[in-house]
């Protein structure tokens, strides 16, 4: 593929790892919903065919007169890209930018041989972290946040609901910033909750229709300080409810693929608090997923595979349909495996 024309304050790099998450699984099976293909980006412009991928590596290969980056640097990217200037991004919000858009949901992304990139979203590669790993930072920079947003602290009883990569990057963010708090991680029994094990969490309860049950008889009947619904299934919201205290918080990070009833009355009568959470500050939380993913074995934990672009279909439909419980990679460089 030809390489795309390098904008202002931007690099073009030649993309290493690229990865796919729940939001392109979605746009595969049931869109486009967020890409802009039937309607130009109110931002980017972008209408029709597009390229996406939002979570990439790559090697600096052409800059501007003023970069700070060099060709042959390597960059790990935070995907959105905020303006720096309007009222969101002066409070730190830049995730809410009056003129936010994603490369790979809003202009074409990273899951090419070639993106344009610009240099305000790109971190460098720390020393000693490889590729595959580096290519988990996104998504684990969005976990970062949803623990930020939740307010976690370290006495706190946190509840996740879905143990799948969202929720354990999330459960990553919590021992990241209040280690010692207790961790209980709901999913159905199998190698998500064994993984949610092996990282270090406080208990492990199954799905099903009792679990609010066992969630009060493991944590009393105070409940959870806080409950954060991860998996987007279906009456989950409504289970954080059950579960979480008089006074608590509920974050919700999962998206429902439908309108779902929400028992409204029992969040006014209990003052439960409800926060939701989007994407990442890029200043704030992708570094540290860097430094994460360098101290941590959670990079084994969770990267799937790393294959060629032409298994993009394939690995779509394993994650749409969840039979994905890691994170998939992908290098362009790879021949096909066919």
């Amino acid at each position: 593929m030809a390489a795309p024309m390098r904008g202002d304050g931007e690099v073009l790099l030649r993309v290493l790892r690229s990865g796919i998450c729940g939001t392109d699984a979605t746009e595969w099976k049931a869109g486009p919903i967020a890409f802009a293909v039937n309607q130009p980006h109110p931002v980017t412009g972008h209408t029709g065919p597009m390229i996406p991928g939002h979570e990439f590596v790559g090697e600096v290969i052409e800059v501007g007169g003023e970069s700070r980056y060099s060709v042959g640097d390597i960059v790990v990217s935070g995907a959105g890209v905020s303006c720096g200037e309007c009222d969101r991004c002066r409070e730190g919000r830049t995730n809410l930018c009056r003129r936010y858009y994603t490369l790979g949901l809003s202009t074409d992304g990273g899951m090419a041989e070639f993106v344009s990139a610009p240099e305000s979203m790109l971190v460098p590669l720390p020393k000693g972290l490889s590729l595959d790993k580096a290519g988990l930072a996104q998504p684990l920079a969005v976990g970062l946040h949803a623990a930020r947003r939740a307010g976690v602290g370290k006495n706190d009883r946190i509840v996740i609901i879905g143990a799948g990569a969202i929720g354990t990057f999330v459960l990553t963010g919590i021992r990241y910033l209040a280690d010692g708090a207790d961790i209980t991680v709901i999913d159905f029994p199998g190698a998500r909750l064994e993984r949610a094990k092996r990282l270090g969490v406080s208990r492990v309860i199954a799905a099903g229709d009792d679990v609010a049950t066992e969630v009060t008889a493991a944590l009393g009947k105070r409940g959870a300080d806080i409950v954060i619904e991860a998996s987007g299934a279906r009456g989950q919201m409504n289970h954080a409810i059950e579960m979480v205290r008089d006074g608590g918080t509920i974050l919700q990070v999962g998206l429902p693929s439908k309108e779902e009833p929400i028992n409204v009355h029992a969040l006014v009568m209990r003052e439960i608090n409800v926060r939701t959470t989007l994407a990442h500050v890029c200043d704030e939380d992708l570094t540290p997923a860097l430094e994460i993913l360098v101290t941590t074995n959670l990079g084994d934990e969770m990267l799937d595979s790393v294959r060629p672009l032409e298994d993009l279909p394939e690995q779509l439909e394993r994650l749409a349909s969840g039979q994905l419980n890691g994170k998939v990679l992908f290098d362009p460089s790879l021949a096909p495996t066919g």
